[in-house]
């Protein structure tokens, strides 16, 4: 019977990387399968990984139907062994559903891949249906650092340096006020503690280089 895979972990842990190796490994097994991805950091249709790696991909948007996609494909002497599917956390709950009738009536492997919480520590819509539904859910083995050397488990978005916690969960720039120019955005990976206290690695060179936390400033 085939399965419903999600591999997960914080940004900079290798979920796109491992994405390739398993398609890889399934191509290389004469395996034909499909990859898909939403919003990777290369543009359009791409998986990518930091380490320069690519492939292909089919973009799935919100209204992306993967029931419908499959079907045409088997019926139109296509086959499809199994799916790749990454950055799933930004799929919809209907879209983790339909990957898990696939694999539960097509008898189609499904590996997902993605990042669990957003920067505001909540759980992505897609990878809380992947929690619910999940035959099995891995945690990926590459440990990400905080800036201060610990174990990283929550991700974090900065504007101009600053870390935030509140607005849209995908951030394309700002164009709500034409007078302000538009913050450059970021993404840092934080240990808990240093999530908790807002303290990015910016904030806490600046600090260090302060005065103020000198025990000789006068």
């Amino acid at each position: 019977m085939a399965d419903l895979i999600y591999y997960s972990g914080t940004m900079d842990s290798g979920k796109s990387t491992l994405a390739l190796q398993v398609d890889h490994n399934h191509r290389a097994r004469g395996r034909r399968g499909r990859v898909f991805t939403s919003r990777d950091r290369a543009g359009e249709g791409i998986v990518s990984s930091r380490l320069g790696l690519s492939v292909a991909a089919i973009e799935v948007d919100p209204d992306f139907d993967f029931w419908g996609y499959v079907v045409h494909e088997l019926t139109h002497a296509e086959r499809i062994d199994y799916i790749v599917a990454d950055e799933a956390q930004f799929y919809t709950t209907h879209q983790i559903d339909t990957l898990a009738k696939i694999a539960d009536e097509l008898d189609i492997d499904v590996f997902c891949f993605g990042i669990l919480t957003d920067f505001r520590t909540c759980l992505f819509e897609g990878s809380a249906r992947l929690v619910e539904l999940a035959d099995r859910m891995l945690t990926l083995q590459v440990e990400t650092l905080c800036w201060c050397g610990e174990r990283a488990t929550h991700n974090a978005r900065t504007e101009n340096g600053e870390m935030v916690t509140e607005g849209e969960v995908i951030v394309v720039g700002d164009i709500e006020d034409p007078d302000r120019a538009a913050p450059q955005v970021g993404y840092e990976v934080l240990c808990r503690r240093h999530h908790r206290r807002r303290m990015t690695a910016a904030v806490a060179q600046a600090s260090a280089l302060s005065p103020d936390v000198l025990p000789f400033a006068d």
